[in-house]
């Protein structure tokens, strides 16, 4: 991490404008849970969103990021980023809540890029990201299914990982948003070793610096010695010696239908591992979402700098109503200023030992 000229400055992007982002960021500083943040996004969506959810905020336009400092408490500091207005036909506000729309996907990617511009510059030291569709992005013709590729791209390509945690479970992944299909085919011993390793170097930030790593198989019980797969065989078990033999902690292939329980701290029951490598999407995120929505971060490892989002998405179908929660949006905040090293340390989610 590079020092920052806002150096407790968090940039907090609004999101899909037709889903429970901003709502949920209205929420967030209704609560004084943000700190010093500011809104990358559209004022006059952070004004409706206010409304819908019949909070008393103001919502100031400011002229630059690092203005943002000045903002009062109780006060939506929100900046445009250049050419926010000019990337769609129509005025965001305008546009149906709840509804997969071209514009407010164009208008997502527009102020992700605006966030990781000014983090490459050091002026934010962390991005937290409200929910977008990727539905609304591929209408857009944006090229990514997400964040995660977005972002990589916009850091210049390094290798990154998604990580979503709780208090219980921490798990990153292999692979991420591609086809169950594709993403058997995408795995093997370096995407394997390389994933062990960005989880063990990352563990440092939240002052694990020896994490103790289980990684999970890919088939049925791990396979049961090649009977059902050998990919634990091929590729998985020596890329965990491989991470051994670099002094990292790493053990495995374990059954996946077992591991996330060994790995869940919880009280009466210590997790015998800080971290549980997944092969795939929804083999690593369902055990973590089932523990909880409200209380999951989604953290990308490998960036240059600390990026956090909620682990929900945008929510059409209460969009508008003003029922959003902004509980994992807060604990995101909570999570990025960790990361970052900035801002007191507030309770919240935890990723030490």
């Amino acid at each position: 991490m590079t020092l920052t000229t806002n150096p407790s400055l968090l940039a907090l992007t609004m999101g899909d404008s037709c889903g429970i982002g901003p709502e949920t960021i209205a929420r967030a500083v209704a609560a004084r849970a943000t700190g010093a943040a500011l809104v990358i996004g559209d004022v006059a969506v952070m004004r409706r969103a206010v409304v819908h959810c019949g909070l008393l905020l103001p919502v100031a336009r400011l002229d630059a990021p690092a203005d943002a400092m000045l903002a009062p408490p109780d006060c939506i500091p929100v900046w445009q980023p250049p050419g926010l207005q000019q990337v769609g036909r129509a005025e965001l506000v305008d546009l149906p809540m709840g509804q997969v729309q071209a514009d407010a996907g164009r208008a997502a990617a527009h102020c992700i890029e605006a966030a990781a511009a000014l983090a490459l510059r050091g002026e934010v030291a962390a991005i937290v990201t409200a929910p977008i569709h990727k539905e609304a992005l591929a209408a857009a013709g944006v090229h990514f299914p997400g964040h995660t590729e977005m972002l990589q791209a916009a850091a210049g390509g390094a290798p990154v990982r998604m990580m979503l945690a709780n208090d219980e479970l921490r798990v990153v992944l292999v692979t991420i948003h591609v086809a169950l299909r594709r993403a058997i085919e995408m795995l093997d011993f370096d995407a394997v070793l390389q994933t062990i390793r960005i989880a063990h170097r990352s563990a440092a930030a939240w002052g694990q610096v020896a994490p103790r790593i289980a990684v999970a198989g890919l088939n049925p019980h791990a396979g049961e010695g090649g009977l059902f797969g050998d990919e634990e065989l091929r590729f998985i078990a020596p890329a965990v010696a491989a991470a051994r033999a670099e002094g990292i902690d790493a053990q495995g292939p374990f059954a996946p239908d077992t591991v996330f329980m060994r790995a869940r701290d919880v009280r009466g029951h210590p997790g015998e591992f800080d971290l549980v490598v997944a092969m795939t999407h929804d083999h690593g995120l369902i055990p973590v979402k089932y523990l909880g929505v409200a209380e999951g971060v989604n953290v990308t490892l490998g960036l240059p700098f600390v990026r956090t989002s909620p682990d929900h998405g945008t929510a059409f179908d209460i969009a508008g109503s003003g029922r959003a929660d902004a509980s994992s949006l807060i604990a995101a905040l909570r999570m990025a200023r960790r990361l970052a090293g900035v801002g007191p340390q507030t309770a919240g989610l935890s990723l030490g030992a």
